[in-house]
């Protein structure tokens, strides 16, 4: 009996490392140069059978690894500097200055957008001339390729994953092609949304002034932006924009530079 129970366990051992075996053969494993790049595309692809559909998977398979994308993500040292540093990098007045003419000039919109979602004009036109110089910069890298690089990618592999994920629906939606452009970390439109994002919070074609603004609104509403409530360090709303992005130097710029356009 004794015999028989350790046969029975020797054969179960093996039935399950021939299993974990297989399961490990067909994970799409994530590297730190493009050589493995053409590999885990085909075993992401074999993964995400019947989670995303074949005309997806049929352009991810047409991504290329993207050297810019690996370049931006391991270059990002502005962040370090200083908040003065920083908004001398980023041009700060300058951003201020269009930011209140804008405000101006699009003032229906940016009362209806209010109305909607409590969020004022100054924090919004802070992230859109942060984010992309009110539009002149959105970035001319593909965006599916930059987030498959990044999926597959080492150091933020599982954070990509669920990105690439966001950007196969949104390729099955039509709102993303094999062809869009965008910043180098996958991110499109007038205020950069993730795929992710775009899924989540998204109100329509980010390229569009008025559907990036609300959707900006959106986004910052949802991660508990209180109307009427301040939004400087330390103020009820600050919490929200921390959830646009989590360097701090970048937060209270943000903040700073809202106010003063909010204060013209």
């Amino acid at each position: 009996m004794i015999d028989n129970l350790r046969r029975q366990t020797i054969a179960v051992a093996a039935i399950a490392g021939i299993a974990l075996s297989a399961g490990q053969a067909h994970a799409a494993q994530c590297g730190n140069t493009a050589a493995g790049f053409e590999a885990w595309k085909r075993q992401f692809a074999e993964e995400a059978r019947g989670r995303a559909s074949a005309a997806s998977l049929a352009a991810l398979q047409n991504t290329t690894y993207s050297t810019a994308t690996i370049s931006a993500d391991r270059g990002q040292h502005s962040f370090k500097l200083s908040l003065e540093q920083f908004l001398a990098k980023r041009g700060g007045p300058t951003i201020v200055s269009k930011g209140r003419a804008l405000k101006r000039q699009n003032a229906a919109l940016f009362d209806s957008i209010e109305q909607r979602y409590g969020v004022p004009p100054g924090p919004l036109l802070a992230i859109w001339g942060m984010e992309t110089g009110f539009g002149a910069v959105r970035g001319n890298v593909n965006t599916l390729s930059a987030v498959a690089t990044l999926a597959y990618d080492c150091r933020r592999s599982e954070y990509f994953t669920d990105q690439l994920y966001a950007a196969l629906t949104l390729v099955d939606r039509g709102l993303l092609t094999p062809s869009t452009r965008g910043a180098a970390h996958g991110e499109v439109g007038h205020t950069q949304f993730l795929p992710k994002n775009v899924l989540t919070y998204g109100t329509g074609d980010l390229n569009n002034v008025g559907a990036a603004l609300s959707s900006t609104a959106n986004f910052l509403k949802a991660h508990g932006w209180r109307a009427g409530a301040g939004y400087q360090p330390g103020e009820p709303n600050f919490a929200a924009i921390q959830g646009w992005n989590a360097a701090p130097v970048y937060e209270k710029a943000i903040a700073l530079l809202g106010r003063q356009i909010d204060n013209d």
